[in-house]
């Protein structure tokens, strides 16, 4: 008897944990993204040094942007879902492929519109010593972007290269040759 009340108490004890595990992941996760927006707004202003009336400027600017790119970025969800929910249609047709990947680039361009623009918006505001900081922050973030989209390069055998070797990672052996 002694037995089975430990497991039930145990039991009891990782359920209780699991869900403060699950409630404190799926609540915080969403609240960190509502907040990007502020945070990218803040490092702007506070990189570019803003001042009082250069803020106001901006933030009256910039008020519908945030909301204008979660509609595109909605949109395009959307669409990328009605498209690949059609994956095990054996019946699609190719124009109808076609009309949704066309609205999907056409919801692209126009984010990417909106992006120019805002950013255009900000380079207007700034005087000239911001400006040159601003492409500065601009292109090393492009820069950045265009790393984390790219897969590694293969090897000359077609395989990937080894992670690079740092302080404490462990030394790898050679590839066996069969």
């Amino acid at each position: 008897m002694k037995k089975n009340t430990f497991l039930y108490i145990l039991v009891v004890f990782l359920i209780i944990v699991n869900g403060f595990f699950l409630f404190n992941y799926m609540g915080n996760h969403n609240d960190n993204d509502s907040r990007e927006p502020e945070r990218n707004k803040g490092f702007i202003v506070k990189e570019l040094g803003f001042n009082a009336s250069q803020l106001e400027e901006f933030n009256k600017k910039s008020e519908g942007h945030h909301h204008r790119m979660m509609g595109l970025a909605d949109e395009i969800k959307e669409l990328k879902d009605k498209l690949f929910s059609s994956l095990s249609d054996d019946t699609i047709k190719q124009e109808t492929m076609d009309s949704i990947s066309s609205l999907i680039c056409e919801k692209e361009r126009a984010k990417d519109k909106e992006i120019f623009n805002h950013f255009k918006m900000i380079q207007n505001i700034a005087t000239d010593k911001q400006k040159e900081k601003f492409k500065t922050i601009l292109m090393d973030a492009l820069r950045q972007g265009d790393q984390g989209n790219r897969p590694p390069p293969n090897g000359e055998d077609g395989r990937r290269p080894p992670p690079p070797r740092g302080g404490s990672e462990g030394h790898r052996p050679p590839p066996r040759k069969d």
